[in-house]
């Protein structure tokens, strides 16, 4: 297909723009020791990537009573925050968002982050400005639900055919076919290349090279 099929690109954030997976998963494991919890495994922890913190915190703890949820999402933004000054793009990346605005593409992020989070990285990235609409899961609906999409696509009007989704988790790609959007999957976030594979997307690419050469070359 194409490039110019897609002229709105939406990007999740951590683990397919940002080297962030490990710290996440480090963030939630201290988070639950913290409360004498059970501490998830690291791939239980990377698999609750991209969803909304109570999402993700239903799933990784499930026992634990709802009453509970803010001390626990307190703990967690303690320990990620201590981290997330450190954290970089993956290498190529900024390179290669420039270069797509260049060429003409819409961006937009949508992302598990809450809109603290994605203020602070895209002050750290020097990003801000660059994308043309940003939604995160404090602002509407967590993945996999479609209202991050639906919401960026009607703001920057697009069509779900011209939109193309491009993350590192499942949850981004069943996103992405709920909202009848094209979807690219990473390999080098937090989620496995055939778990990825396994939900048909346009593509699974496992470098920034890679994912350059399909949007600009192919």
């Amino acid at each position: 297909m194409k490039r110019d099929a897609h002229p709105l690109l939406v990007f999740d954030w951590d683990g397919t723009l940002m080297d962030s997976t490990a710290a996440i998963v480090r963030a939630i494991q201290h988070a639950c020791d913290d409360l004498g919890l059970p501490v998830p495994s690291a791939s239980d922890a990377a698999f609750v990537i991209g969803l909304g913190l109570n999402d993700a915190l239903r799933h990784v703890v499930p026992s634990l009573p709802a009453t509970e949820y803010p001390r626990l999402s307190a703990a967690y933004r303690r320990h990620y925050f201590a981290e997330d000054s450190r954290l970089d793009l993956f290498p190529g990346m900024i390179e290669l968002l420039h270069e797509l605005k260049d060429a003409g593409h819409a961006l937009a992020v949508a992302t598990g982050k809450s809109r603290l989070g994605l203020e602070r990285a895209l002050d750290h990235a020097a990003l801000r400005g660059l994308f043309d609409a940003t939604r995160t899961a404090d602002e509407t609906a967590s993945k996999p639900h479609p209202a991050m999409l639906e919401e960026l696509m009607a703001q920057l009007v697009y069509a779900p055919g011209q939109t193309l989704m491009i993350g590192d988790t499942t949850h981004d790609l069943q996103m992405a076919h709920n909202a009848g959007c094209y979807a690219l999957a990473v390999s080098y976030g937090a989620h496995a290349a055939a778990a990825l594979a396994a939900l048909r997307p346009l593509a699974v690419v496992d470098s920034v090279p890679a994912l350059r050469a399909f949007l600009l070359e192919s």
